[in-house]
C-alpha cells in the first residue's frame, strides 16, 4: 500500500513550528503587557488579527483590490508565509500597529484568518517610518507620489537632510529631488499617479503647468507617451522644467533643477566641481574641473577601474 503524502498546508505549518501564541494581557497571569512583549520581541508569534491596526507611518495609501483578492486566495491555500513586523501601541493595552506587512494583513482578513504570524519590535516613530518606507521601496510597492510624501515627511518631521535620506534609502539626491517635485502637482493629478493612470514621467512633464488637470485627462484619453506629453506641454507654451538661475552661466542661460541636482550628485561622488551643459533634451556635455594633476590622476584611475 502506498503511503499517503502529507498535505501541503500541514507542511507549511511545520515551517512555523517554533511559533508561540500571543496571550493578551487580560488573559495572562501576573505578567504585565510590557514584560510579555519584551519576552516575545524578535520572535515569530501568532497574533489575533483583531489586535493589529494599520501603522500611522505607513507610506502606502493605495491598495489595489484585484491584487488583494489574488493575495487573499493564495493565503487561503498556503497561509501567511512572511510574518508581519509590528510594534506595541503604548497608549493601548493589547494593541499593535503594523510597521511592514499591511497588504498581507488586509488580505488575511479577506481570507477570514483569525491569527497571523508576526514579529514584535519596540521602535521609535522615526525607526517605524524608516523601515516602512524602505520595505515598500525594496518591494517596489509605492507609487511615486506615496514615495515623495514619505520622503517629505522624513525631512519635515524628523529633520533628515536630502543627503542623509539618500544614504538611508539607497537612492541618489537627484532621484529624491525629482520625486518630491511631483508634490507640486494638484491633488487630482497626484491621485492619477497613485492609481497608475499616469506615470512619473508623464507627471513630471506637467509640473508648473497652469492646467495640469486638463492636460492629464487629455494624456490619459489619447494614451500619449511621455515624449508626446512633453510635446503637448511645449505646444501650450509652458516650460517643462522648473528653471533656476545659475550664477556666472554664459549667455544668460538657466539650468533645470534636475540638471543641478545631478551635478551635485556627481560632485559629491568625485569631490570635484562638475558642470553639465544640456544643449538639448538628449545631448550635452559634462565637464570635470580639477586643480592639480593629482586630482586628474585620481579621476582617470576611477574611470579606468570601472
Amino acid at each position: 500500500m502506498v503511503e499517503k503524502k502529507q498535505a501541503l498546508g500541514r507542511g507549511l505549518d511545520a515551517l512555523f513550528a517554533d511559533e508561540e501564541a500571543y496571550m493578551p494581557a487580560a488573559m495572562s497571569q501576573g505578567n504585565s503587557q510590557d514584560n510579555s512583549n519584551e519576552e516575545l520581541s524578535g520572535n515569530i508569534v501568532l497574533m489575533p488579527i483583531e489586535l493589529i491596526k494599520p501603522g500611522k507611518f505607513q507610506p502606502r495609501k493605495f491598495f489595489n483590490n484585484e491584487a488583494l483578492e489574488e493575495l487573499s486566495a493564495s493565503i487561503k491555500t498556503h497561509g501567511v508565509l512572511q510574518p508581519l513586523l509590528i510594534r506595541p501601541i503604548v497608549t493601548e493595552e493589547d494593541s499593535f500597529e503594523i510597521i511592514a506587512g499591511e497588504r498581507r494583513w488586509r488580505a488575511a482578513q479577506k481570507a477570514q484568518l483569525h491569527e497571523v504570524p508576526v514579529i514584535i519590535q519596540n521602535m521609535t516613530d522615526q525607526e517605524a517610518m524608516e523601515i516602512g518606507l524602505i520595505e515598500n521601496l525594496q518591494r517596489q510597492d509605492l507609487s511615486p507620489i506615496e514615495e515623495a510624501k514619505a520622503y517629505k515627511q522624513l525631512i519635515d518631521d524628523f529633520g533628515y537632510t536630502q543627503e542623509r535620506l539618500a544614504d538611508v534609502v539607497g537612492k541618489g539626491r537627484s532621484h529624491l529631488a525629482n520625486t518630491m517635485r511631483l508634490l507640486i502637482l494638484p491633488d487630482s493629478v497626484q491621485e492619477l499617479v497613485i492609481e497608475g493612470s499616469l506615470s512619473a514621467g508623464h507627471a513630471r512633464a506637467l509640473i508648473n503647468t497652469s492646467d495640469a488637470e486638463t492636460l492629464a485627462k487629455s494624456i490619459i484619453k489619447k494614451g500619449l507617451s511621455v515624449r508626446q506629453t512633453e510635446k503637448l506641454v511645449a505646444s501650450h507654451g509652458v516650460q517643462m522644467r522648473t528653471k533656476i538661475s545659475v550664477p556666472g552661466q554664459k549667455n544668460g542661460k538657466v539650468k533645470s533643477a534636475d540638471i543641478a541636482a545631478l551635478e551635485e550628485d556627481i560632485q559629491r561622488i568625485l569631490g570635484l566641481n562638475v558642470t553639465i551643459d544640456a544643449q538639448t533634451n538628449t545631448k550635452g556635455s559634462i565637464t570635470i574641473h580639477y586643480s592639480d594633476l593629482e586630482q586628474l590622476d585620481d579621476v582617470l584611475n576611477r574611470l579606468m577601474q570601472q
